[in-house]
């Protein structure tokens, strides 16, 4: 693997240490502004709507410049949201912080997805999507945790400091070893906005929203979940915390070994998997060892999902694929956004702090609905026209049209 996808992964790094820390700090930060653990929980929903609306709005800023600086802009503007929410004198401008940090996020993703992609074969394009995405999962291992931790033992805003210090040396890192890649040949809004018309870019979408949605809507929640219902105390949300990046670490592998063989078989058994062990963990969040046991394997389950998510919308908006790969970043999020607002209501309106795993298991059976429908309408499309058996000329045109718009076929 190049060089270049470690900068990605430091960059990674810190987006994903600034965007789930704040999930163990909930606690503190709401007893520093005296609002309520759920509208804390807006901190997240509100980091994610930033997302959705940031990763096509940045994207399209950026097809004006090399893809190299628009990472690196997104890196300074990353940067700076970070210490807004450090110095924020109200929660509604740590809320504001929070959301201008956002911004960066889909379309870092977005377009680091798509120089990652390009910088290797094509039979290795997921695995390089998942060397990117690395980096968000070892910071759920050692960024996250070591950040609660910061935050429960000298304050939350030192966090959001360090954090801010992690964008720095993740632009560095970009400016060192990212290639100079020149900006797309041809590469303009109308023709990005054309991988929209493909019904399969959209449902991948719609499963992205819904899979990843139902790991946040258990995970938002889980310091007020361990600490009133598993009797962990305050100090141990650091420890599962890193339990979850574990999983997510080892998920991401899974992920990306194998979705570049069997995507939607994958998809299948992640999704069908994570809706199952998110509905038992209403029960098993009454256990301190069950609990640790299905906090790791959520993680697991949930993170496989993204490789393979990733690279189908980049398979079927071929040609097209730097917008529809942010904007699918952002679907992460406005599922992360859906997910921290249902699970906020359902614990609102009395049900208990476990009520959000029921939340979760149905968006992850959900997903795993659209999968299935996915695939049936794959199956159904008409196969490319090629030239007769033994013949030498060459495709018609409107078998190579017809091919384009089903790319993907490969992976059933």
């Amino acid at each position: 693997m190049p060089l270049a996808l470690l900068a990605l992964a430091i960059g990674a790094f810190g987006i994903g240490t600034t965007e789930f820390v704040v999930m163990g700090l909930l606690p503190e930060i709401a007893g520093d502004y005296g609002v309520s653990i759920p509208t804390a929980g807006l901190l997240v929903t509100g980091y994610a709507i930033g997302v959705v609306v940031g990763a096509p709005l940045m994207t399209v800023l950026g097809t004006r410049i090399s893809r190299k600086t628009m990472l690196m802009l997104l890196m300074g503007l990353f940067t700076a949201g970070n210490l807004v929410s450090a110095l924020a004198p109200s929660f509604g401008v740590m809320l504001a912080g929070r959301i201008v940090a956002s911004l960066a996020h889909g379309a870092f993703f977005g377009i680091g997805s798509v120089v990652a992609a390009e910088l290797v074969a094509p039979d290795r394009k997921a695995g390089a999507i998942a060397t990117m995405f690395t980096g968000l999962t070892v910071a759920n291992i050692v960024g996250v945790p070591l950040g609660t931790y910061i935050g429960q033992a000298v304050g939350w805003r030192t966090t959001f400091v360090a954090v801010a210090a992690l964008g720095v040396v993740g632009l560095l890192g970009i400016a060192r070893l990212v290639p100079a890649l020149p900006r797309a040949e041809g590469a303009h809004l109308r023709r990005e906005l054309t991988a929209f018309r493909n019904p399969q870019v959209l449902l991948a979408m719609a499963m992205t929203v819904l899979g990843f949605g139902g790991v946040f809507a258990a995970i938002t929640y889980i310091a007020p979940m361990m600490t009133n219902v598993a009797g962990y105390s305050d100090g141990a949300v650091t420890w599962l915390l890193v339990l979850f990046g574990v999983g997510m670490f080892l998920g991401n592998l899974l992920g990306g070994r194998f979705a570049d063989r069997r995507l939607m078989p994958l998809l299948y058994t992640t999704l069908g998997g994570l809706a199952v062990v998110l509905a038992v963990f209403t029960l098993t969040a009454h256990d301190k060892i069950l609990a640790a046991l299905t906090i790791l394997l959520v993680g697991a389950l949930g993170f496989a999902t993204v490789p393979p998510l990733q690279k189908r919308v980049l398979d079927q908006a071929h040609g097209a694929p730097t917008l529809a790969s942010a904007v699918n970043i952002g679907a992460f999020n406005l599922g992360n956004a859906l997910a921290a607002w249902l699970g906020g209501t359902v614990i609102s309106a009395g049900l208990g702090y476990t009520a959000p795993n029921w939340v979760g298991a149905a968006l992850a059976a959900a997903a795993l609905a659209l999968a299935l429908w996915s695939a049936a309408l794959e199956r159904r499309a008409p196969a490319p026209v090629t030239a007769a058996a033994g013949s030498t000329t060459a495709p018609t045109a409107a078998g190579a049209s017809a091919a384009g718009s089903v790319p993907g076929l490969a992976h059933r």
